[in-house]
């Protein structure tokens, strides 16, 4: 029998009812867990929460700890669990061709890489329609930076800084946050510019972002002008002409940053220096790791809501549902280029993936998930930004769809981060209510809410109004 929420915060916050029962717990007892993490898992893998949850089964929107407590999931695994944790629909295909087959490897042709291939690139604009399956989002950067490199003869790839692109040696150097970085050479031919951050960045002002929240700074520009816009392009620019050859192989961004904390930059920034790269010889490539599979809820891909086409496109993550799977989707020419030698992966587009991959297709449209990610979240942005009003400690509410990001400051003037000890206490107060909220940014100041795309407005209420309690907890352990 499930276990009634007993919270160590006291909040006025009901959690919304759920029919799922998860099944007893049998496994080993949590302190034999927590010894085997110590001794037996390597330390880079580090966990959330001064006691590490000890989570033991997923239902859609929700997950249930080894004691039967319940969380609503805010992070979706790293916003992977795209339709829905244990989705029924996912389930049943791929319990299926587990009985059927697992794995041939395609140097043969099978049902599901074919239909696969077909109903996802259906999902993108000419002449985007060529796929190459891969197993993780850093595999598919680091692709991508390769068939750049391949298809120009140029060597150059440029991504802005703040990035997150991928913890492989390749993808290391496109990547642009110091935690991520070890002491070893990497990014040889990756440089970085200028993040166009109209929150955190030198400019920035009222109406930059499509969002249906702004910041809270000023500005005076008039209808269809954009003052920060034009800076961060002249930024770019500066790169293009000081820092790499007069040609290079592309530019790298995500539509909106992920483990950043969710940055968007101006309106068309995207779109002018995607022409700014094309001029140069190189290839436009859009990370939708995060993005991607109407998460932004006005539209299936992220880099739609920016008004281009790239050349390239890497999609993981919500690809799967949190099966190991990855995509770059490209042009038929630039897929010939790679033909000219072998480049093979052993399992890459297997059955289970591609099953699984179409199934997850199929719930997005079945449940609407792409319309839910933008009424559930244009509702939580104007919620959370109610909280920016009500509290001096919450500096910018962003993003778009189910793609948010709440940037924790020590005041609004300022905008210093709040001191990591004190997010991971609002994290923590949050948890200990019932609700799991990510974190990200150059200093880990700012919450990620990015949840299964099912999450209801009832959901939102809830999660809230925790969080609400969470800050003002805060403010009174700070009085």
């Amino acid at each position: 029998r499930q276990q009634k929420w007993k919270s160590s915060v006291s909040t006025q916050a009901r959690m919304p009812p759920c029919d799922f029962v998860p099944e007893k717990y049998e496994s080993y007892p949590y302190e034999r867990m927590q010894k085997i993490r110590e001794q037996n898992i390597a330390p880079s893998l580090r966990t959330y929460y001064r006691k590490p949850l000890l989570l033991h089964q997923g239902h859609m929107q929700w997950l249930f700890d080894h004691e039967g407590r319940r969380y609503l999931d805010l992070f979706a695994g790293i916003v992977t669990v795209s339709v829905g944790h244990c989705h029924p629909k996912v389930t049943m295909a791929t319990q299926k061709q587990l009985a059927r087959l697992w794995h041939t490897t395609n140097i043969y042709m099978y049902p599901a890489i074919h239909e696969y291939a077909e109903k996802l690139t259906s999902l993108f604009p000419d002449p985007l329609k060529v796929v190459y399956l891969t197993n993780s989002g850093s595999e598919a950067n680091d692709l991508a930076m390769f068939m750049a490199r391949v298809h120009t003869r140029n060597f150059d790839i440029i991504s802005l800084r703040g990035g997150y692109h991928g913890g492989s040696p390749y993808t290391l150097g496109l990547t642009s946050l110091t935690p991520y970085k070890h002491g070893v050479a990497n990014g040889f031919g990756c440089t970085t510019t200028m993040l166009p951050d109209v929150f955190r960045g030198p400019w920035g002002g009222s109406h930059c972002r499509d969002s249906p929240v702004q910041t809270v700074r000023k500005c005076s520009c008039t209808e269809g002008a954009c003052l920060a816009k034009d800076q961060y392009i002249e930024q770019f620019k500066d790169t293009l002409n000081t820092s790499v050859p007069k040609t290079v192989a592309g530019f790298i961004a995500e539509p909106i940053q992920g483990v950043n904390g969710a940055v968007q930059y101006p309106r068309n920034f995207l779109k002018e220096a995607y022409q700014l790269i094309r001029e140069r010889g190189g290839l436009c490539i859009s990370d939708e790791v995060q993005t991607g599979f109407g998460r932004t809820g006005s539209h299936f891909w992220g880099f739609q809501t920016h008004g281009v086409v790239p050349d390239i496109v890497t999609l993981a993550k919500g690809i799967g549902n949190g099966f190991p799977m990855a995509a770059v989707v490209t042009t038929e020419e630039i897929a010939s280029s790679l033909a000219q030698n072998l480049h093979f992966n052993t399992f890459g587009g297997n059955p289970l993936a591609c099953v699984v991959g179409a199934a997850v297709l199929d719930a997005i449209e079945e449940d609407r998930l792409q319309k839910n990610s933008e009424v559930v979240g244009t509702y939580m942005l104007l919620e959370l930004a109610k909280l920016r009003d009500e509290f001096e400690i919450v500096g910018d509410v962003r993003g778009k769809g189910l793609m948010i990001g709440v940037e924790m400051v020590t005041d609004k003037d300022s905008r210093r981060p709040l001191p990591a000890e004190e997010v991971s206490q609002i994290m923590e107060d949050c948890k200990n209510m019932g609700v799991l909220i990510g974190r990200g940014g150059l200093y880990s100041q700012t919450f990620r809410i990015k949840p299964p795309m099912c999450i209801t407005k009832r959901d939102v209420d809830f999660a809230v109004e925790v969080f609400r309690t969470a800050l003002q907890k805060h403010v009174d352990r700070a009085a």
